[in-house]
């Protein structure tokens, strides 16, 4: 018994061609996003390092240059904490894509595998409703055990993200309070 014709198996391999070249775009497109934030954030780092020191060399005394320090330490920790939250969706998203394919091609595989063995059920031969039950126990187990595995695995994900955004907010309300702190210290200095 043939399990695949010539033309089935054809059809297998472009639909995992057309497969792999739609992941590998995706991951392309993950890397140009990074790419193109960096460049932003390349130019925007220069431009305001160049404000900053055409600033720093018109302050007159040393309470002066005492205040734009503390004026320029909470927007640099902003900046970082959003340049962490874009590549962190960046990253998630293009994971998210590829996440969705394997989906998929697990949900089609599974269907394949069940119509195989309903194929093999009906073309058995009398006595092996045993053997047949025991490989529809066997796909049902691993079936059982993926999702299992995939809702630990989301709900990892959710945790981490969950773990991220609170670290995002306690650095940034600790630079909002460094800040602060600066400010009242260039003060009392003055």
């Amino acid at each position: 018994m043939t399990l695949l014709t010539p033309e089935q198996f054809a059809a297998a391999q472009k639909a995992n061609f057309e497969t792999l070249f739609g992941l590998t775009t995706k991951a392309f497109e993950g890397v140009e996003k990074l790419v193109e934030l960096n460049l932003q954030v390349v130019k925007s780092t220069l431009a305001e390092s160049q404000e900053n020191a055409q600033r720093a060399l018109s302050v007159k005394d040393a309470q002066e240059l005492l205040a734009l320090q503390a004026s320029l330490a909470q927007p640099v920790a902003e900046k970082a904490l959003s340049y962490g939250r874009h590549v962190y969706e960046i990253v998630s998203a293009t994971q998210g894509e590829f996440s969705r394919v394997a989906e998929a091609q697990f949900e089609e595989q599974n269907r394949k595998v069940q119509s195989l063995v309903e194929n093999v059920a009906k073309n058995a031969p009398a006595g092996s409703e045993t053997a047949v039950a025991v490989m529809k126990s066997a796909i049902t187990a691993a079936n059982t055990t993926y999702e299992t595995v995939h809702k630990a695995a989301k709900q990892a994900v959710e945790i981490a993200e969950s773990n991220f955004n609170a670290a995002a907010t306690a650095a940034s309300k600790a630079a909002s309070q460094a800040a602060a702190q600066a400010s009242r210290s260039a003060k009392k200095a003055v």
